[in-house]
C-alpha cells in the first residue's frame, strides 16, 4: 500500500490487532464524558474524541507516511472547511480545469480531500491521487504524527460562537435516533466546558496558531471572517504559499474572481451535487450533502444565544488566548 505502507500482512494484521488491543485499554481508562452524537467523548491527551475517531488517531500515527508535497486543511469542526476544500483544489488546479467545465460542476468539494480522522484499516490507498495529495484534518496540531511536520497545512478558524450553533445544527442531523436531540443549553455548556468533538475548541485552536507562529513557512493560519471580508486576498495568499502565485496574466484575465465566484456559497449550495445525496466519511459515518450548506455566515449566533451566554463565551475565550497575540471579534 502506498501511502500507508506495511510488511508483510501479517505484520499489518498483527499490528493493527496491537492498536485496537491499545484503544479497548484507552476506552476503559480515559475520563469520559457525555457526547453530541456519540453516547461518548473520551479525554485522550488533552482533546475529547469519540471512540472511533481516536482509534483512527492511533492507525495514523502507525500508518500514514506523508510525502514532502502533501497538503493539510485543519479546521475545528465548523469553521469553514468545506468552502476552503473548494478554494484550496481550485486555486491549486486552476490551470488544470476550464471554469465553464470545472471539476467542481460534478464533485463536492469534500470529494477533493482525503479525511485523516476516518481513515480505516484496511487503509486507504492514495496511490492513483493527483500530486500534491490534499487531506483534511480536525485533530489538534500535537494529535498529529512528528513526520507530518515537514508537510504545509493551511488553518482556518471561526467565531466561536459561530461555530457553537453551526455545530450545534450539524450534529442533530447526524445524532442517532436512539439519542435524543441535544438541546442548544446542554450544547453550550458542554462548549463551555471544553466538551465537544475535537475540543476544548480554544486548545485546538491554539495548537495551530502556536505552530503558525514557530513555523509561518509551514503554517498559513487563516480567519473565517477576514475570508468572508475579503476572500480575492486570501485566494492570492494560498496561490502563493503553495508555491504558484498568481501572475499578471491570470490577474488581467480576472482568475481570482472566477475562483472565488466558483466557491461561493451561492454557486456551491445550488450546484445538485451538493444538494442531493450523501457524502461518505470512512466507515463511519454518511452525511447528507445539503448539510454542509447551512447559512455560512457570520453572526447566526445572535438568533440562538443571550446576551449572557455571549458574555460567557466571549470572556472564556479571551481568558484562554489571553497573552498568545490570537485576536478574535469576539465582541461583535
Amino acid at each position: 500500500m502506498s501511502s500507508f505502507p506495511s510488511a508483510q500482512a501479517s505484520e499489518e494484521d498483527a499490528e493493527y490487532k496491537n492498536i485496537s488491543e491499545k484503544h479497548r485499554h484507552l476506552i476503559e481508562t480515559l475520563p469520559k464524558h457525555n457526547g453530541w452524537w456519540t453516547p461518548y467523548l473520551y479525554n485522550y491527551n488533552g482533546f475529547w474524541l469519540s471512540p472511533n475517531i481516536l482509534k483512527s488517531n492511533l492507525i495514523l500515527h502507525s500508518y500514514f507516511k506523508p510525502h514532502p508535497t502533501d497538503i493539510f486543511l485543519a479546521s475545528f469542526m465548523k469553521s469553514g472547511t468545506t468552502w476552503l476544500k473548494a478554494l484550496i483544489f481550485s486555486t491549486l488546479n486552476r490551470h488544470r480545469y476550464s471554469f465553464s467545465n470545472h471539476h467542481l460542476h460534478n464533485h463536492s468539494p469534500h470529494s477533493t480531500f482525503f479525511m485523516l480522522d476516518v481513515e480505516s484499516y484496511p487503509i486507504t490507498d492514495f496511490t492513483n491521487s493527483l500530486t500534491p495529495r490534499l487531506f483534511s484534518t480536525h485533530f489538534a496540531h500535537t494529535l498529529l504524527p512528528p513526520c507530518m511536520s515537514s508537510c504545509k497545512f493551511v488553518y482556518v478558524c471561526r467565531d466561536p460562537k459561530d461555530v457553537l450553533i453551526s455545530m450545534w445544527h450539524f450534529m442533530n442531523k447526524i445524532r442517532p435516533k436512539d439519542l435524543p436531540p441535544l438541546s442548544l443549553d446542554e450544547a453550550f455548556e458542554l462548549f463551555c466546558l471544553g466538551v465537544s468533538d475535537y475540543g476544548p475548541f480554544w486548545e485546538q485552536v491554539l495548537s495551530y496558531w502556536r505552530a503558525s507562529l514557530e513555523y509561518p513557512d509551514k503554517i498559513l493560519f487563516l480567519k473565517y471572517e477576514e475570508i468572508k471580508k475579503e476572500p480575492e486576498v486570501v485566494v492570492r495568499k494560498l496561490a502563493a504559499f503553495f508555491g504558484k502565485p498568481i501572475s499578471e496574466e491570470e490577474e488581467e484575465k480576472g482568475e481570482v474572481k472566477e475562483i472565488v465566484k466558483l466557491c461561493s456559497f451561492e454557486n456551491l449550495s445550488n450546484l445538485e451535487v451538493n444538494k442531493e445525496g450523501f457524502e461518505k466519511f470512512g466507515t463511519l459515518v454518511d452525511i447528507e450533502k445539503r448539510g454542509f450548506f447551512r447559512k455560512g455566515v457570520i453572526g447566526d449566533w445572535k438568533n440562538y444565544l443571550s446576551e449572557e451566554m455571549k458574555e460567557r463565551i466571549d470572556g472564556i475565550i479571551d481568558e484562554k488566548f489571553k497573552g498568545s497575540g490570537l485576536v478574535f471579534a469576539t465582541k461583535v
